[in-house]
C-alpha cells in the first residue's frame, strides 16, 4: 500500500502520516509488541501518573490509543466499503473522562489494545488496491482509506514518542 497523497487527509493527520517510514504493515505489526515491551516493568501504581497538570495519565494515554484504534478502523471500514455517509468526529478528551481507565490493571488496558490492532491488522490485510483509494469523509475532511491506514500506526507512533519523551524520561 503506498503512502497516501497530502490531498487524501486533513493537514492536521500529516503529522501522523510522516512518522510512517516505508511499509507501513511492518509498523503496525509491531506497535502493540512494543507497547507491552515499554509497560513491562512499571508498576501499577505508576498508571496514574501524568508529567503535567492536566496531562492524561499513563493509563488513560493506553485508553486514548485503544479509542483510537477503534474510530480509525470504524472509519476505514465504512470508506472501504464505499459507505459515502460522512463521518462525524470525536471529542478525545470527553473519551478519556468517560473511560474508566485508571481503575483498569496495564494488562487489561494493553490486552485490550492488541486485540483491536489484530482485529484491524485482518481487516487491512484484506483490503483491494481499489478500497484503499477509496475517499470518504470523517470530521468534515475527504479522507482515503490508505491514509486512515497511515493515521493508525502514526498515531501510536506520535504517542510512543511522547511517552518516551515526557513519561518515562522522568
Amino acid at each position: 500500500m503506498n503512502k497516501p497523497q497530502p490531498d487524501e487527509h486533513a493537514e492536521y493527520y500529516g503529522k501522523y502520516i510522516s512518522l510512517v517510514d516505508g511499509d507501513v504493515m511492518p509498523m503496525l505489526e509491531s506497535q502493540s509488541s512494543n507497547l507491552r515491551s515499554m509497560f513491562a516493568s512499571l508498576p501499577e501504581e505508576k498508571g496514574t501518573y501524568a508529567y503535567a497538570a492536566g496531562k492524561w495519565t499513563l493509563k488513560e494515554v493506553l485508553s486514548h490509543l485503544i479509542d483510537g484504534e477503534r474510530h480509525f478502523a470504524y472509519r476505514l471500514l465504512r470508506i472501504s466499503r464505499g459507505d459515502k455517509t460522512p463521518i462525524e468526529g470525536f471529542e478525545q478528551d470527553n473519551y478519556i473522562e468517560n473511560s474508566n481507565a485508571n481503575n483498569r490493571p496495564f494488562t487489561d488496558l494493553l490486552d485490550e489494545f492488541d486485540l483491536q490492532r489484530r482485529s484491524n491488522l485482518l481487516l487491512v490485510r484484506n483490503l483491494s488496491d481499489e478500497a484503499t483509494r477509496r475517499l470518504g469523509t470523517a470530521s468534515g475532511y475527504t479522507v482515503s482509506v490508505r491514509a486512515l491506514v497511515y493515521m493508525m500506526a502514526g498515531h501510536v507512533a506520535h504517542h510512543e514518542k511522547i511517552l518516551k519523551e515526557s513519561y518515562f524520561s522522568q
